[in-house]
C-alpha cells in the first residue's frame, strides 16, 4: 500500500505483538521506516491516547470489531474530514441486500453521534457462510 499511494504516514495498530514484530520486519523489508509505524496496543487506547485528528483515512480491516471501534476512529479522522475504509460481517436472508443492511446501521451509528457523512462505495467481499457476508463500505466523514 505504502508504494503505491505514497502516503506521508501510516500507523499500524495491533493488540499482537508478533503482528506488531512482523509489521517491524515488513516495513524494514520494504524500505519503509518513517513511512510506517508500526504501534502495539488496542486501536481504541492508541487512537484516544496518541491519534487524535490525524487521519485522512482509517482502514477498519477486522469485521469482528468495526462497528465497536467506529466512534473511536472517527477521532483519528481529521477536522476537515477523511475516509473510512469499515468491513463488517452481515446476515442477509434471500432477497435482502447486506450491503444495505450494513450502511443502515453504520447511518444509524454515525447519526446517533451526530457525524456528518455519506457512503461513497459498498459491495460484498466474499460471502463467509450460509446467508452470512463480508461487506466493505467506504464512508466519507465531514466533520
Amino acid at each position: 500500500m505504502v508504494k503505491h499511494s505514497n502516503p506521508s504516514r501510516v500507523y499500524s495498530i495491533d493488540v499482537n505483538p508478533a503482528a506488531v514484530h512482523f509489521m517491524r520486519e515488513n516495513t524494514r523489508i520494504n524500505e519503509a521506516y518513517g513511512v510506517v509505524v508500526p504501534m502495539l496496543g488496542d486501536a481504541k487506547k492508541v487512537v484516544e491516547e496518541r491519534l487524535h485528528g490525524i487521519a485522512d483515512m482509517v482502514l477498519m480491516p477486522l469485521p469482528e470489531k468495526a462497528f465497536e471501534y467506529l466512534p473511536h476512529v472517527l477521532l483519528a479522522i481529521k477536522k476537515t474530514g477523511g475516509l473510512v475504509h469499515y468491513y463488517d460481517f452481515e446476515h442477509a436472508k434471500k432477497g435482502e441486500n447486506s450491503v444495505e443492511k450494513v450502511r443502515t446501521k453504520v447511518t444509524k451509528r454515525l447519526e446517533s453521534l451526530g457525524v456528518a457523512f455519506d457512503f461513497s462505495f459498498g459491495r460484498v467481499v466474499r460471502p463467509t457462510g450460509p446467508n452470512w457476508y463480508q461487506v466493505v463500505l467506504d464512508i466519507s466523514i465531514k466533520h
